[in-house]
C-alpha cells in the first residue's frame, strides 16, 4: 500500500507543480524583477542540500539576501527581520514564504516532493549525511519536501534533533491524507508566520510559559 501511495504522490507532485508553475509565472517573473533591480547579486539562491538516500542537490530559491550572507555576520542564524544581510524585497518574500516558490523546479525535477522532511545543508546539523545517526538516516528515506511535517507544528521553535525525531515520524506515518493536511497547515502558517525567525522562537516560548502561569 505504502509504494502505490508513493506513486501515486510522485504524480501528484509532479504535475501539481508543472501547472502551479504555470498559473504563477506572470508572478515568478515580477518577483525576478523587484529582485534584480532592486540589489546586486543573481535572481536565485542555489545551495547544495541532503536530500533522498543522502543524495546531494541544489535547492532553487529566490535570493532573499546578500550574496554570500551565510558566511557574513552570524552565518546560518536570522535572529529578526532587522538582519541587515535581508534585502528590501527579501523580507517580503520570506514574510509570505514565497521565496520558496522556485523549488517547485526542483519537485519536478524529482529532487524533492510538496510535502516531507526539510533538506538540510551538507553541513548542519552534522556534516554530510554519513555523520547523521543510525536513527536519524531514516528521515532521508523519502524525498524532503517544500513543507512537512515539523514546518507545521514547530517550525523553528525546537532543536534540530527534535524536528529530525519529528520527520522521523512523518516517514513512519506517511499517507496521502497526512499530505493533504500537512499542506492545508502550511497555508495558515504563511498567513500567521509563526516561528520564522530566531527571536520569533524566543516571543514564541515565553507565550507558553505565560499560559501554562496563567492555565495553573
Amino acid at each position: 500500500m505504502k509504494t502505490i501511495n508513493l506513486f501515486i504522490k510522485r504524480l501528484i507532485d509532479f504535475f501539481s507543480s508543472l501547472i502551479g508553475i504555470i498559473i504563477i509565472s506572470p508572478l515568478l517573473v515580477i518577483i525576478a524583477l523587484a529582485i534584480k533591480l532592486t540589489s546586486k547579486g543573481p535572481v536565485f539562491f542555489i545551495q547544495e542540500r541532503i536530500g533522498k538516500d543522502g543524495r546531494v542537490f541544489k535547492i532553487i530559491k529566490f535570493r532573499t539576501m546578500v550574496v554570500n550572507a551565510e558566511h557574513i555576520g552570524e552565518g546560518l542564524y536570522v535572529s529578526n527581520e532587522s538582519d541587515s544581510r535581508i534585502t528590501k524585497v527579501g523580507r517580503i518574500l520570506r514574510a509570505t514564504s514565497l521565496d520558496e516558490l522556485p523549488q517547485l523546479i526542483n519537485v519536478i525535477k524529482g529532487d524533492m516532493s510538496l510535502v516531507g522532511p526539510r533538506p538540510p545543508v551538507t553541513y548542519h546539523p552534522y556534516k554530510y549525511y554519513e555523520n547523521y545517526p543510525d536513527w536519524a538516516r531514516s528521515r532521508f528515506r523519502m524525498r524532503p519536501g517544500m513543507t512537512g511535517l515539523a514546518q507545521v507544528t514547530v517550525r523553528n521553535s525546537v532543536s534540530w534533533d527534535e524536528r529530525i525525531a519529528i520527520d522521523v515520524k512523518y516517514v513512519e506515518k506517511f499517507n496521502l491524507w497526512l499530505d493533504f493536511i500537512i499542506l492545508l497547515k502550511t497555508m495558515q502558517k504563511v498567513f500567521k508566520r509563526e516561528s520564522i525567525y530566531a527571536d520569533d522562537i524566543s516571543k514564541s516560548m515565553l507565550l507558553n510559559v505565560k499560559k501554562e502561569t496563567v492555565d495553573n
